[in-house]
């Protein structure tokens, strides 16, 4: 084959793979962080045949040799899976938008997912770690609203259980102050309403008065623009460098221990999926299986036969 003809191949998978992310973008609503983890999967693909691929001729031992040379490289089953669902997600596409009559991705089976016990923090260091912004030293500089808007922050991260993304794109008219709940848009912009507590609500309120925040973005930054996810993580990483908590805490975190918290005081799986935003009841039961370990845990600990 000749060099143009090379060229014109590679250039139609190009045009192809532009036309799935852009598909992923309008008409699957999909967020900027997966446009760019399937982008990234595609490439690396082609990557593995030598810089480009001609999806059409592919077969199915094409890509189990891939996924042979994945797991080769001993990398996690989550950063495969999230390859292969790009690549399934491409060959759909193909199938019904570009008249491919075999999807080769059908036949190839991938390795189960790994089980991880989500991991949360106890009452207590919870309690601790909300009581922070209002005992640590803050910048100079900073504003004298910043300890309000950071215990808002954790506050409603641990009343409602929303995402991170999720927080940082609230806006006021978001915040209903009556009714004590919050509107969030979760993945797919599937809105759902958040009841929160009155610790919460109340912190909200001082922050917005203390920040006098009355429009647009709920969460501001020193400069009073929208926070970013990035420096909301930060935030949360300054307070637990102030505290006796011994693990790594995030964001994701206080999501974890609003939903095994629930669980462990009486609240039933529908409801708890309803209010995490899942799609699946099976993404909620995870953390059953966090209560299902304490109770082990209890138990050996306390019965004489254990």
């Amino acid at each position: 084959m000749g060099e143009g003809a090379e060229v014109d191949k590679r250039g139609s998978s190009d045009r192809t793979q532009e036309e799935f992310i852009e598909y992923l973008r309008v008409e699957r609503n999909a967020s900027v962080r997966t446009l760019d983890n399937y982008a990234h999967a595609l490439n690396r693909f082609q990557l593995s045949r030598g810089g480009s691929a001609d999806w059409f001729s592919l077969t199915a031992d094409t890509f189990r040799l891939y996924l042979f040379e994945c797991m080769k490289a001993e990398w996690a089953r989550s950063t495969i899976r999230l390859h292969f669902a790009a690549l399934r997600s491409f060959y759909k596409f193909l199938t019904y938008r570009k008249g491919l009559k075999v999807n080769p991705l059908v036949e190839v089976q991938l390795p189960k997912p790994e089980k991880k016990l989500p991991v949360v923090l106890s009452i207590k260091q919870v309690e601790e770690l909300l009581g922070l912004p209002f005992k640590v030293k803050q910048e100079k500089q900073a504003p004298d609203w910043i300890p309000a808007r950071d215990a808002a922050i954790m506050e409603l991260f641990y009343s409602s259980g929303i995402r991170l993304q999720e927080l940082a794109d609230l806006n006021v008219s978001d915040f209903d102050f009556y009714n004590e709940t919050v509107r969030v848009f979760g993945k797919g912009k599937k809105e759902r309403i958040c009841p929160l507590g009155s610790t919460a609500v109340k912190a909200i309120q001082r922050y917005r008065n203390e920040a006098s925040v009355t429009e647009d973005a709920l969460f501001v930054s020193k400069l009073r623009k929208r926070i970013s996810s990035r420096s909301i993580g930060s935030i949360i990483k300054k307070y637990l460098a102030h505290s006796d908590i011994a693990i790594n805490v995030s964001p994701h975190k206080l999501r974890h221990s609003f939903a095994t918290h629930l669980l462990n005081n009486g609240a039933d799986l529908r409801s708890v999926q309803s209010l995490l935003g899942h799609a699946s009841l099976s993404t909620t039961q995870i953390y059953t299986h966090v209560t299902t370990e304490r109770m082990k845990q209890v138990y050996e600990g306390a019965h004489p036969r254990a």
